[in-house]
């Protein structure tokens, strides 16, 4: 038994932050019908073509998941929709602002007719306020929320490299969903979740938020270096390798001073015995710290690093990362199916006692479709007749 085992998930949805979140609902054993429109699928699946022809993106976000195409904006779309609806326990949703209200997959229609149901509604900005119609993307909200100032060099504000924004909210609304769950079991009754991704990424900025406000100045970019604490940051090998190290208290930096620099003295020097005091003297810090560390190949120091118990990691490129010995040695990589053989994959992250995830396989556009309508009480002719009318 998986814990969401004869949960249905009807998903309207596309792109990112929706597509993750209901991807954690399938990996936990919930049944996901994913929703997408005739003659192409979800746009995601077009984003790129390296993985054997498919999208790195859908691949990504869809496995475990059964795809029905359909044409909301004919009736008899819409009234299989309401079929759907009836046997599902969860609906979510990620369309263009005000896109689901004139369908008629408004919260407070839906709950007219399915009292049960949970509602979960992901936008850009929220269901009102001055941007409330404004178009989001990852990067747009990277920006709006402030990521993009504190992220980069001082001379050039940089993108995360990952879809942060879609991905926060996609978690909280998987989050939500569970809590959602949880609370209809105490209650009976289905419930609304909203999630938007301005307000998601903004949670995740609360720290530069409340620290920018409070000092009445933001935090600056320092490139792959830490804002406010020293040393903490890239250092470059004498191989030309680059390893990330971090010192987080001063017992550490005792140690650091001694163990590594080889200059114990600098651990009491006036200039560097306290956090805020490094920082304000990082100029003539720093150059100590790249001439050591200039001084050895990056295998070298790791293991000086690693015997003085000092965090560190390696500055590692994709290649590294699919082929990393803690991956390996955990036995994280697994395999899917998908249309085109089995795809190498990461298990979820979170790894349970009683139960192994469902790991099933990325669904084709409308892969689905004959077989679910067939299960709401359609005939074959029927099938063929919504084909035509492409419906399907």
């Amino acid at each position: 038994m998986r814990p969401l085992d004869g949960i249905t998930v009807v998903a309207l949805e596309q792109a990112v932050a929706a597509p993750f979140a209901t991807r954690q609902l399938a990996d936990l054993g919930a049944r996901v019908i994913k929703i997408e429109r005739p003659g192409g699928g979800d746009f995601a699946r077009g984003y790129d073509e390296n993985v054997r022809g498919m999208s790195a993106y859908f691949v990504w976000l869809n496995r475990g998941k059964q795809s029905v195409t359909l044409d909301m904006k004919q009736p008899s779309g819409r009234e299989v929709m309401a079929r759907l609806l009836g046997r599902a326990d969860v609906f979510i949703q990620n369309l263009a602002p005000g896109a689901s209200d004139r369908l008629g997959l408004g919260a407070g229609a839906l709950h007219e007719r399915f009292p049960g149901l949970i509602v979960c509604d992901i936008s850009g900005y929220g269901d009102r306020g001055p941007y409330r119609d404004k178009k989001a993307y990852d990067l747009l909200i990277q920006s709006e929320a402030g990521l993009l100032s504190i992220t980069g060099t001082p001379e050039q504000p940089s993108k995360v490299g990952a879809s942060v924004a879609d991905i926060c909210t996609g978690m909280y609304a998987y989050s939500g969903v569970l809590t959602a769950l949880l609370q209809r079991g105490r209650t009976g009754k289905g419930s609304r979740i909203e999630v938007a991704m301005f307000e998601a990424l903004c949670e995740w900025m609360l720290q530069p938020l409340l620290y920018a406000h409070f000092a009445a100045r933001s935090i600056p970019r320092c490139g792959a270096d830490h804002a406010s604490i020293v040393p903490y940051g890239r250092f470059t090998a004498a191989d030309g390798k680059d390893i990330m190290m971090g010192i987080q208290n001063e017992r550490e930096w005792a140690v650091f001073c001694d163990r590594v620099l080889g200059r114990p003295e600098l651990a009491t020097d006036a200039r560097f015995n306290s956090n805020t005091r490094r920082f304000q003297n990082r100029d003539a810090l720093l150059p100590i710290v790249r001439e050591v560390f200039g001084s050895m190949s990056a295998q070298d120091l790791v293991e000086r690093l690693d015997a003085a118990d000092i965090a560190n990691a390696r500055m590692n490129e994709m290649a590294e990362v699919w082929a990393h010995p803690q991956l390996q040695a955990r036995g994280r990589w697994t395999q899917m199916g998908s249309p085109v053989g089995a795809i190498p994959v990461l298990r979820p992250p979170a790894t349970h006692s009683d139960f192994e995830p469902a790991i099933g396989a990325v669904p084709d556009a409308g892969e689905h479709t004959g077989a679910v309508l067939a299960e709401l009480g359609y005939s074959p002719s029927d099938i063929e007749r919504m084909r035509a009318e492409s419906v399907l």
